[in-house]
């Protein structure tokens, strides 16, 4: 193909994957986005938000290890969570994982012959793109990795 020839494909092509998606005014963004989430890319449950104890100190719980219930504080990796936040998405604010030991709990101890490391999985998102008008917004739909927990692994060895 040459340019002339890729540019024609482009002006071509491009409404066409564009126009797929509708324009809405802002002020019905909030429902629309809810409503195509629920139906087409359902989200899953939200852990219980932190205390602020919980959110200012991200360090290895060792001594928390056996004591708690919640299965982020039991794991020989333990983790926490974070929200993760940004305007021009929906939802605009969910859960992410963060794992709090570089090593991995083990007797009682951090042991870093293991190393703690996240586990991603893979979440569809509407993201707000202004659409050509400059004052309506369509939602695409967008995959993002997310950390939804961590996990023990032998260390690398040299």
């Amino acid at each position: 193909m040459d340019v002339t020839q890729i540019l024609l494909f482009g002006l071509l092509f491009v409404p066409v994957l564009t126009s797929k998606f509708p324009c809405y005014e802002e002020q019905d963004l909030e429902e629309k986005a809810q409503r195509k989430l629920n139906s087409h890319y359902p989200q899953p449950p939200e852990p219980a938000r932190l205390s602020q104890s919980q959110a200012d100190a991200p360090v290895c719980p060792v001594e928390l290890y056996q004591q708690s219930v919640d299965i982020s504080d039991r794991s020989l990796s333990p983790w926490r969570y974070i929200y993760d936040t940004k305007e021009d998405r929906f939802p605009r604010t969910f859960a992410v994982a963060q794992c709090l030991c570089e090593g991995c709990i083990m007797r009682k101890e951090e042991n870093m012959d293991y190393n703690s490391v996240p586990i991603t999985q893979s979440r569809v998102v509407l993201k707000k793109e202004l659409c050509e008008d400059g004052r309506t917004y369509r939602l695409v739909p967008v995959s993002e990795s997310v950390v939804v927990g961590c996990t023990c692994v032998k260390a690398k060895t040299a």
